[in-house]
Parts: C-alpha cells; sequence; structure tokens
C-alpha cells in the first residue's frame, strides 16, 4: 500500500477502499494551487513496471494528478476513487512495498549488504518485504530496515540462500523477441493473409505466450491487449477463416504492437 499525506505534513497509513469512477471531468486541478488541498501517494520502492502500470491507468482514465519526485499528487475531492484504483491494482500488480521513512532520524536502521547477490534473489527478497509489508529502503544493493524488523529479514535471507523462497515468476516472461516477431508476421498478414510461414509462426508463437508473461518492460495491461489480439489472428488462422478476416485480425495485432517495437 502507498503511504498517504495530506496537505504538507500530515502523513499517515491509508487502507485503499471505495468504488466506482468519478465524473472529474469538470474537475479543475491545479497542483500548484496553494488553497487546493491535495493527497498525496508516496510510491517509494515501486517497481518500474509498477510505475508504468500505473501511469497507463491515470492516462486511461484521465485521473487528475501531478508528480512530485516519488509521489503521486491528486486533489482530496477525488481521494476515495483514488483510494479504489490503488485497490484495484494491487490485485494486478501488488503487492506494493512499504517505504522506510524517517524524517526525525529516530528510527534505529540494520543494513544489509547484498553486493553479491544475484538479481533474481534481490526480485525474490523485495517481493518477500512486500508481502510482509516490512518498511525498507534501498540504497544501491544495500538494503535498510528498522532494527526492530532486523530478525524478520534475518530469516528471510537465510530462507532465500537455502532455496526455501523462489520466485513463482522464474519463468513467467516471454521469450526474447517475441513481441518483434509477433509484430512481424501481423504486417505481412494484414499485407497477405495467406502468407503461409506467418500464418504457422502465429500459431507457434501463440501456443508458446500467455497473458500473464508479458515481455521484460512492458506492462501486463499492454501485454493482454496484444495477446488477446495474437489469440484472435490465431484462432481465425486455425479455423479456416476468410483471408480478408485473418488479414483485418492482423492489422489490429500489428497496432496494438506497433508502439513497443
Amino acid at each position: 500500500m502507498p503511504i498517504v499525506s495530506r496537505g504538507d505534513d500530515e502523513d499517515d497509513h491509508q487502507s485503499l477502499a471505495g468504488a466506482g469512477a468519478p465524473p472529474w471531468a469538470d474537475l479543475d486541478f491545479d497542483p500548484r494551487d496553494p488553497d487546493q488541498v491535495k493527497v498525496h501517494y508516496n510510491l517509494t520502492g515501486w517497481s518500474f513496471e509498477q510505475r508504468a502500470e500505473l501511469a497507463e491507468v491515470l492516462a486511461e482514465r484521465s485521473v487528475p494528478h501531478a508528480w512530485e519526485g516519488d509521489e503521486l499528487v491528486v486533489p482530496e475531492q477525488i481521494e476515495s476513487d483514488v483510494d479504489a484504483m490503488f485497490d484495484e491494482l494491487e490485485v494486478e500488480i501488488g503487492p506494493f512495498p512499504v517505504p522506510l521513512l524517517d524524517e526525525s532520524g529516530a528510527t534505529q536502521i540494520t543494513e544489509f549488504e547484498l553486493d553479491e547477490w544475484p538479481l533474481a534473489d534481490i526480485e525474490v527478497l523485495q517481493r518477500a518485504l512486500a508481502e510482509a509489508e516490512i518498511p525498507h529502503r534501498w540504497s544501491s544493493r544495500t538494503l535498510q530496515v528498522d532494527s526492530a524488523a532486523e530478525h524478520t529479514v534475518d530469516d528471510l535471507l537465510d530462507a532465500i540462500e537455502a532455496g526455501e523462497l523462489a520466485s513463482i515468476d522464474e519463468t513467467a516472461e516471454a521469450p526474447d523477441g517475441a513481441l518483434h516477431d509477433l509484430y512481424v508476421h501481423a504486417d505481412r498478414l494484414a499485407r497477405d493473409g495467406s502468407d503461409s510461414t506467418s500464418r504457422a509462426a502465429i500459431v507457434d508463437l501463440v501456443g508458446r505466450l500467455a497473458p500473464d508473461a508479458p515481455p521484460f518492460g512492458l506492462a501486463s495491461r499492454a501485454w493482454v491487449t496484444i495477446m488477446e489480439r495474437a489469440v484472435a489472428v490465431e484462432v481465425s488462422i486455425t479455423e479456416g477463416a476468410e483471408l480478408l478476416d485473418v488479414a483485418s485480425l492482423a492489422d489490429e495485432l500489428r497496432s496494438a504492437c506497433r508502439p513497443y517495437v
């Protein structure tokens, strides 16, 4: 869960709740207006993929917002709706890390030097910390936690080193070049629905891809859309659809892929 603050100096942990899309089209939001009450969501520690997914949802829903460093800023009037949006996102791309914030300097910090750890183990640790809701922050490969959580983190590190915790996503990534290949063969089929090489390639590719295993760096929402269109092309081929229908569906797949290749 992101840490939420209102105004300039009131911080607390806000649960994510609420539902529905607000009629904010007429809301005039100026983040520079000193009289505008704003809500700040601290996203320190979020991964690139999580931030990309959030940015895509904000754009899709035309949510009025601004960015201040690691904080998402929205008008107070739509706080409950944004809370609900985070609730949805946590189901899809969570859990979210809890940042270690200690502006007063009163918290005792324990550091774990993990320079020798492989990236795969670091990723497992990051997810485990998020799932356990342990406040933490990173300085390069150095993990910093509240000393009160030291023993819990020690146990996590021991479990990862012993192989007792493994990433559930180790193989959940599309093969190298899959997105490029989808685009190339969709382009050929859009021009000629009878292209036998591209027909066979699309059928083979779709059989090796999954909606929950996007290529590295591609937001899952975009990948789901691409996969839906790729499956539509594959079905049209295997079920013997008219060539013009195959070409039309391939054109939709090509359009979905184009922004990312």
